[in-house]
């Protein structure tokens, strides 16, 4: 039998990471997708939630997506009911955004579904080997956890 092709590139760190961080992605996308959200709407809701009441732009800095496509989430999210806007109590030229009940509601259940997607991931893995391997990838991925 043949060997796959690209062994050299097959054999990387990069490469594999890549293809975790793919498989990863599809997972909680999937899980998302049926709660009926998006990965970046996640992002956002989770960010709102996290940093509420927040000005749109310092959301966009704070998940570090282009303003434009944060409007367009934020658009999304507002139209769902999921988060509101209103004028920012510090400065009333900036809108403020924060979750709704129903946004509170669907960020419990989509942690919940992204929780389960990623230790489909980790399912190799045992509960020593998961915690080593979260220390290893914060240290190599420049971030401190």
């Amino acid at each position: 039998m043949a060997e796959a092709p690209l062994p050299a590139i097959r054999s990387l760190p990069s490469w594999l990471l890549g293809r975790a961080a793919a498989r990863g992605r599809a997972l909680v996308a999937g899980a998302l997708a049926a709660e009926g959200l998006k990965m970046w709407h996640h992002v956002v809701l989770s960010a709102v939630r996290d940093l509420a009441p927040v000005a749109q732009a310092d959301l966009g800095r704070g998940v570090r997506l282009d303003p434009k496509d944060v409007v367009g989430i934020l658009n999304d999210l507002q139209s769902a009911g999921l988060v509101e806007r209103a004028p920012d109590p510090r400065d009333r030229r900036k809108n403020a955004v924060s979750l709704t009940e129903e946004g509170a509601r669907l960020l419990v259940r989509c942690e919940k579904a992204a929780r389960e997607a990623n230790d489909e991931l980790l399912a190799p893995l045992s509960a020593a080997e998961r915690d080593q391997f979260m220390d290893l990838l914060i240290r190599i991925s420049g971030t401190d956890g």
